[in-house]
Order: C-alpha cells, then structure tokens, then sequence
C-alpha cells in the first residue's frame, strides 16, 4: 500500500495487489467487497476484466490495483509512484 496523498490530487492510498490467475483475480474481488459491504464502503468505479490482467477498483481515496504477474512487471507502479511513501508490504 502506497501513501500518495501528498502526489495526488485524486487519492490518498494505491493498493497494489498481484493474482497469479484470473480465478485468483475474482477471489481477490469478491473478498474485498464482502469485507467492506458490511461497513457501507461500495466501489465507486471498476475497471478491466480478470482476463485482462489489471483490474483498478475506485473507492474514493483509496484505488485498489490487481495485476496479474505480467502486468505488474510491466506497469511498474511502484516505479512510477516512487515519491509515495510505501505503508504496507506484504510478499
């Protein structure tokens, strides 16, 4: 997780997650909606399909970034938000 709120002017927070499969992908989705669904937090925008291999799930402040492998390789976001302070790290 990526602070960007003193880069940006349209978030605080890029989640940037990696899904070794499209089903991987969907689980990814569906347990983050179960999650905030009980807390009123609803995605305002979605884009991309699982086989696309980057799907960006807009909540606002925070935008949650899943890539497949290949994608993340080759978006780099860490790269191009290097400014950002990084809050969480999970491998």
């Amino acid at each position: 997780m990526l602070d960007i709120g003193e880069t940006s002017p349209f978030a605080d927070y890029f989640v940037i997650a990696t899904a070794t499969s499209e089903r991987q992908s969907q689980a990814l989705l569906s347990s983050l909606n179960d999650e905030l669904r009980p807390q009123k937090i609803r995605a305002l925008h979605i884009e991309g399909e699982r086989t696309s291999g980057w799907q960006l799930v807009d909540y606002g402040n925070v935008i949650v970034h899943i890539f497949s492998p290949e994608q993340r390789s080759f978006y780099r976001l860490e790269e191009l938000w290097s400014n950002a302070k990084v809050v969480v790290r999970m491998q």
